[in-house]
């Protein structure tokens, strides 16, 4: 996995949320600061994207994170002859009642896996645009509200497989993070094969919290103190991608807002009330990376995007916080 120019500083723990993560890593071993960084994105009510290959553990990792929190799960298949209705519901005609009914589609869940995003038409891939935006589903003139909390985690194969439709850039900005699950160290591979000799540990994982809880905690993440100078970097940072040489279209401000929200989000998760300037540099990467495209002579020169984003956290001015700790 591409390492982030700042690691994220774990110096101290939520005790609830920690127990989340240890029961998650019950099943998915090796990769707590991938779990980590879903809860950041779970936690400010945004969604995430995971871009690896086959095999490395994305679908189990929603399918342990909906177990762990109580929530309801669903799974979308997606398939190049996948429609629009077939995510969001469709209304049939009712013989008994004369009437036409609604019959919800596999996006009303709480906790939703939106499997092989990038294998499907962009028309179809286009049926989630309001579901992540607005939480809610419209079909004939009326407005159907999601599950809450309602959170989406999208996987998709790279980009140099065969027969994928790569997201469109007003699909990939409603994403609040993308991540990298890569593979696991050999130690954690044996431990793998160790953990599934008998059954598959997702067979006996039970809940450690409840959707009410979660909701709870998206209330305290949004009370979650940013002070001005804070603020200040979030825009200076994200402002510094659009001045760019090597970019052709920087992040917008719906990538400021993301920023400032994850960031309230790990500090919670931390045990804090307070974001301090760390946070909004661990989160970085994962927050303006996808959202930012390189001009033709910086693709064709090898620029990357990570060490872009490290060149200009490294340049951007950190505020210097008086009267709190850390």
């Amino acid at each position: 996995m591409q390492q982030s120019p700042h690691t994220l500083r774990f110096d101290g723990w939520h005790e609830e949320i920690k127990a989340v993560v240890d029961n998650i890593a019950e099943v998915i071993v090796g990769k707590e600061e991938v779990v980590r960084l879903l809860l950041v994105a779970l936690l400010a009510n945004g969604h995430c994207l995971l871009e690896d290959v086959p095999g490395v553990g994305k679908t189990m990792l929603v399918r342990a994170t909906a177990v762990t929190l109580g929530c309801e799960f669903k799974r979308i298949q997606f398939t190049p002859d996948l429609l629009p209705s077939d995510v969001s519901g469709i209304s049939v005609y009712n013989q008994k009642s004369q009437a036409f009914e609604f019959r919800p589609g596999p996006i009303f869940g709480q906790i939703v896996l939106a499997d092989e995003i990038n294998r499907t038409s962009p028309k179809t891939q286009s049926a989630l645009l309001e579901a992540l935006e607005e939480h809610s589903v419209s079909a004939d003139g009326v407005t159907y509200s999601l599950p809450q909390p309602f959170f989406v985690l999208a996987t998709e194969n790279p980009i140099e497989f065969e027969g994928t439709f790569p997201l469109p850039e007003a699909q990939l900005d409603r994403f609040l993070m993308k991540l990298n699950m890569g593979y696991p160290t050999a130690a954690d591979e044996v431990d793998i094969l160790g953990k599934q000799q008998v059954a598959h540990p997702i067979t006996t994982l039970c809940p450690v919290t409840t959707p009410a809880q979660v909701l709870e905690w998206q209330k305290q993440v949004a009370d979650v103190r940013v002070d001005v100078s804070v603020r200040q970097y979030i825009v200076s940072l994200v402002r510094s991608t659009r001045d760019h040489r090597s970019v052709y279209l920087g992040a917008s401000p719906r990538a400021s807002i993301a920023l400032f929200k994850a960031s309230q989000s790990l500090a919670f998760i931390v045990g804090r009330d307070y974001v301090v300037p760390d946070d909004v540099r661990a989160l970085a990467p994962h927050v303006l990376a996808h959202r930012i495209l390189l001009s033709a002579d910086a693709r064709l020169s090898g620029v990357d995007v990570e060490r872009l984003i490290a060149e200009l956290v490294a340049n951007t001015p950190v505020p210097v916080l008086h009267g709190v700790r850390g």
